[in-house]
Order: C-alpha cells, then structure tokens, then sequence
C-alpha cells in the first residue's frame, strides 16, 4: 500500500505568522514554476486522490540549518508567493519533530528535506517530486532508492536516508527514488539550478526506455 501525499506525520509546532526575513524567494519560486510545468509538483484529479504533491527546499543562507519550504497543499498553484511557504527552524528527523512558522505549514515531506541538510553541509536545495518514469524505471536506472517497506513523512524514513549518505550511494548522484512512496523522487544539489538539472537529468534517461525501440 503507498501512502498519500500530503498528510503530515511528524510531530509538528508550528507558529501561523508571516516569514518576515531577509530572502530572496523569487529564485525558489521560479524554478518551482519550472517543476510545476514539467508535472512533476501539483495537483491532478485522477492522481493521488486529488492530493496536491512534490515540494521544493532552499537553505536560509550557506551556514545554516534552517531552511524554507513550499507549503503543505500548494500544489494546485503554478506560482507560489512569500506568504505559500514555510520557515523550518529546527528540525529532529530522529525525534519525529519540528517547529516551523509561517501563513502555512510545511510540507510533509520537511522531514526528509531536514534529513539531507544535516547530513551534507553542501546542499542547499532539495526538490522531491512524483515522477512515474523516473520511479517505475529505478533499477533500470541504477538510482539509490529507499525501501518499499519505509513510508514517507517518518524516523524510518530518515534512517533510510541517512544510511544512502553514509554508506556511499549518493557520492556520485544527488537523487533517490522512495519505492514505497508512489512515484516519490527527491533530488538535491549545491543550488537550486544544481538539483534542478539532476532530476531533469534522470527524467530524460528515463524517458529513454518508454521510448519506442524503433524511434
């Protein structure tokens, strides 16, 4: 059974209050824009029970763990503006907690998106995503990928990612597919336009194999 997108499983404070401080949100909106044409954010009636999908991430500045994140249910929007996302300002994926402010919640993904930032101090935007090419085409694909059996949104799951990291999978490609999280991608890099050509990356070659043998 896959589990739905959206539905926030951690243990959440949350302050509801306009981020008031100093960032630059236009890029992260932009490239956002970009997934969300591409169809890889948003929402779509006859997918995921008309649930809205995908987020994207963006350190708070170079040195810091804090970061902002599309908000929970936005994804029916192809442009977000200040007030749609987040402020994560700590996080304890081990614990199941984190305390946010912001005019709406964080994703439910915030958990692994904090995951990543800990444990690789040189990434500074994470973009996860529903891509049926790239998650039906992992092994062909030879992508790192997350147990069928760890849903999405837990401590599970933020052991699993720890233990991409620190057992080598991911010191040569920055994207993992979440199999027993429907179609789940999560691509990460140095910026925004870094994680952003990874998952385009991995699209194409999965669209590779779809394509017919005699094109």
């Amino acid at each position: 059974m896959h589990d739905q997108e959206g539905v926030i499983k951690y243990q959440l404070e949350h302050v509801h209050k306009s981020i008031n401080i100093p960032f630059g949100f236009n890029e992260l909106s932009a490239w956002r824009a970009i997934i969300y044409r591409l169809g890889l954010i948003g929402q779509v009636e006859h997918r995921y029970d008309n649930l809205g999908f995908g987020n994207i991430s963006q350190r708070l500045n170079a040195h810091s763990q804090q970061f902002i994140i599309s908000g929970t249910q936005t994804g029916h929007l192809e442009y977000l503006q200040a007030e749609h996302y987040a402020l994560v300002e700590r996080a304890e994926p081990h614990d199941n907690y984190l305390k946010s402010s912001g005019l709406f919640k964080p994703s439910s993904e915030s958990l692994t998106h904090a995951s990543i930032y800990t444990l690789n101090s040189k990434v500074q935007s994470v973009i996860h995503v529903h891509s049926p090419e790239i998650w039906r085409h992992t092994m062909a694909l030879n992508v790192p990928h997350i147990s069928a059996k760890i849903p999405y949104g837990t401590v599970d799951m933020a052991v699993a990612v720890e233990h991409l990291f620190q057992t080598g999978h991911l010191d040569n490609i920055a994207l993992f597919t979440m199999l027993g999280h429907e179609d789940g991608v999560v691509a990460f890099g140095g910026n925004l336009q870094e994680a952003a050509e990874e998952l385009i990356k991995y699209l194409a070659l999965a669209i590779c194999f779809e394509l017919p043998k005699n094109l």
